[in-house]
């Protein structure tokens, strides 16, 4: 199969499709997964292809769905459950930090669950309120899971593979703003460790560090910064625990400054943890303090004020230029 250009969302789709089709123990699970195709049409098409017993329509049960795919996982499943929007997500908590993260090692290694949890998740989309929220540092914080996020269709494509075959439960974060944004998927590809951070874009002034639909957003800030003779290293972290701090810390020796940028508020955010740990590894290569940028430490506003809510590129323009003003 050739390379080829889709959106992101048609690429988790293709890979949901390949893992379908290669092994007969995964399955997709989830409110509208099978006869809609998803809200947002991600798992379009494969419930009539694959039939309703690996494509599973499940009643509107977080907890339920997730319980659900902990038990099949202990009989030898590798279930995919959709949570439908990222707000929906806290009746299931429950059972995602006490039985899916912990089961590994109260068994003592016996016992593992590998079972993948897709949130879409983010604003920028105009949506209802609980619809467009960012929690993935909640889910950081709990020892046990493998939290990443793609920016770009190729890793939706291949991150949704390796999450798959990964014998430890993944929390697979999707941005639903960059769902439409198109990319080139090479199916050939020897695709980069899950949990590697890729430099998306060389520079040498600051570091830009961000993941899933902050990417796009620092290349737009990056490229805006050229034009003032700015050098703008961008660093997709793609994956949110584990951090790779190596090469965080690489980009940072060379730059000598760094700026994190998530849509998730600041405070207590996955940003806080980056700065404390560059700040521990690369105080003597500091130009300046680590600074953040993201939401706000406040519910996430009606849609009509979401832009003002949001990171947008004067914020974080704005960052870089505090970071350089050391």
């Amino acid at each position: 199969m050739a390379a080829e250009k889709m959106a992101l969302a048609k690429a988790i789709n293709e890979s949901l499709r390949r893992a379908l089709d290669t092994d007969p123990k995964v399955l997709i699970m989830g409110e509208d997964v099978g006869k809609l195709g998803g809200v947002f049409r991600v798992t379009d098409g494969l419930q009539k292809d694959f039939g309703d017993s690996r494509v599973i329509d499940t009643p509107l049960a977080e907890s339920g769905i997730v319980g659900t795919a902990i038990g099949l996982a202990l009989r030898g499943y590798r279930p995919v459950v959709e949570i439908q929007f990222d707000g929906f997500v806290f009746p299931a908590y429950d059972q995602i930090v006490t039985q899916l993260a912990k089961m590994h090692a109260r068994s003592l290694g016996k016992v593992k669950l590998p079972v993948v949890v897709r949130i879409p998740y983010g604003g920028g989309i105009g949506a209802v309120e609980h619809h467009s929220e960012s929690p993935e540092a909640l889910f950081a914080h709990v020892a046990g899971l493998k939290i990443v996020s793609p920016s770009n269709a190729s890793d939706a494509y291949w991150m949704m593979q390796q999450a798959i075959q990964s014998d430890d439960p993944v929390i697979y974060f999707e941005p639903k703003r960059r769902y439409w944004d198109k990319g080139e998927v090479d199916f050939e590809a020897i695709p980069a460790p899950l949990h590697k951070a890729q430099v998306v874009r060389e520079g040498t002034d600051v570091t830009l560090a961000a993941y899933g639909p902050m990417v796009k957003l620092c290349h737009e800030v990056a490229a805006a910064a050229a034009e003032e003779g700015k050098s703008l290293e961008v660093l997709d972290l793609r994956s949110v625990s584990p951090i790779d701090f190596d090469s965080v810390q690489a980009s940072v020796e060379k730059t000598g400054r760094l700026v994190v940028v998530h849509e998730a508020p600041v405070f207590f955010g996955s940003g806080a943890e980056i700065a404390a740990r560059i700040t521990e590894r690369c105080f003597y290569h500091l130009e300046a303090p680590v600074l953040r940028v993201g939401g706000y430490h406040a519910p996430y506003p009606p849609a009509r004020l979401e832009e003002a809510y949001l990171p947008d590129l004067d914020r974080v323009l704005d960052a870089v230029d505090r970071s350089l003003a050391y």
